[in-house]
């Protein structure tokens, strides 16, 4: 048997009242750097979703915060249905408790949305986005089919035994280890009920309508191998919201790689550079100029730690 150890050291845990809403759990590496919020994806926590990432931004100089949304991990259990607007209140709700002042707010996949909604309707806590892995919408019929499907797996995943969570990621290529041990033990925090319904609440989100209302600049993070978010959606997104692209070179899964992390910091760096090419053509980071903005804030960081063999969608 192993214990379910950490592939890192993660920043200190804290709950945070939120009045109104409920407890949240949030990650916060302190400091007095820029803050940058965390939006995690869908099924998994915060944790599993940015761990590789907490050291390195910490170490470039960030004030690093992350919550688990509402029915995932650690977050608030509620009796009405998940709801993303309830999400993204949430997340505006922790940084006015933190007195952060204005964040650059950053989601992955589920947490795009998130992200938007948060902007939208609390502009006053967001300085920036950036937005990896994410889009717009999600209503393509082979994007629905695959949300929905996810949300029904993970149901009846919800009300088998935790040896089920054990055995998929053996299925998966992912051996028993401190780590998958962690990983496993993260997902089963998660209400099935809730999770399900995040998914299809993914299905139904649709922001084109509105996304020329908001103010924050924008960095979208385009992830080019990306099987569950093609990455036209993405550049979609990019191209309506007039945001920079910064590409990284992997799956929707790989947000474990030293890649990721690089595009990441770019990102934050590249909220403060407006595009030069206006609304409609962004600016695209390529390998090269990737390499020198990051090369400073990685090296004295080191490599992000290795995969603990479960990332999120």
């Amino acid at each position: 048997m192993f214990a379910p150890e950490p592939p890192v050291v993660m920043p200190p845990a804290r709950t945070v009242q939120v009045p109104g809403r409920g407890e949240c759990f949030v990650r916060d590496s302190g400091g007095d750097g820029p803050p940058v919020l965390l939006l995690h994806g869908w099924t998994v926590t915060a944790d599993l979703n940015w761990y590789a990432q907490y050291g390195p931004l910490a170490g470039a100089g960030f004030r690093v915060l992350a919550l688990d949304h509402r029915g995932h991990g650690r977050g608030i259990r509620a009796l009405e249905n998940f709801d993303l607007e309830d999400c993204a209140d949430d997340a505006a709700g922790v940084l006015r408790e933190l007195g952060t002042g204005p964040a650059v707010v950053a989601g992955y996949s589920m947490g795009g949305p998130i992200s938007l909604l948060t902007a939208r309707r609390h502009p006053d806590v967001v300085r920036a986005l950036v937005l990896c892995a994410t889009s717009s919408h999600w209503s393509s019929p082979r994007m629905r089919l695959l949300w929905w499907s996810m949300a029904l797996w993970r149901l009846l995943l919800g009300v088998a035994p935790y040896s089920v969570f054990r055995g998929t990621l053996r299925a998966a290529g992912m051996p028993d280890s401190a780590e998958t041990t962690w990983a496993a033990g993260e997902l089963v925090r998660g209400s099935a009920r809730d999770i399900a319904e995040a998914g299809r609440e993914l299905g139904r989100f649709d922001a084109r309508g509105w996304l020329g209302e908001l103010t924050a600049p924008a960095t979208v993070v385009v992830t080019t191998r990306d099987r569950a978010v093609p990455p036209g959606f993405q550049r979609d997104l990019a191209r309506r919201l007039g945001a920079a692209v910064v590409e990284s070179k992997g799956d929707h899964l790989d947000t474990n790689r030293p890649e990721f992390t690089r595009a990441l910091l770019v990102a934050l760096q590249a909220t403060s550079i407006p595009p030069s090419t206006g609304r409609t053509a962004p600016v695209t980071y390529d390998d090269a100029s990737l390499a020198r903005k990051t090369s400073a804030a990685t090296s004295s960081t080191g490599s992000p730690a290795r995969p603990a063999g479960t990332r999120p969608n």
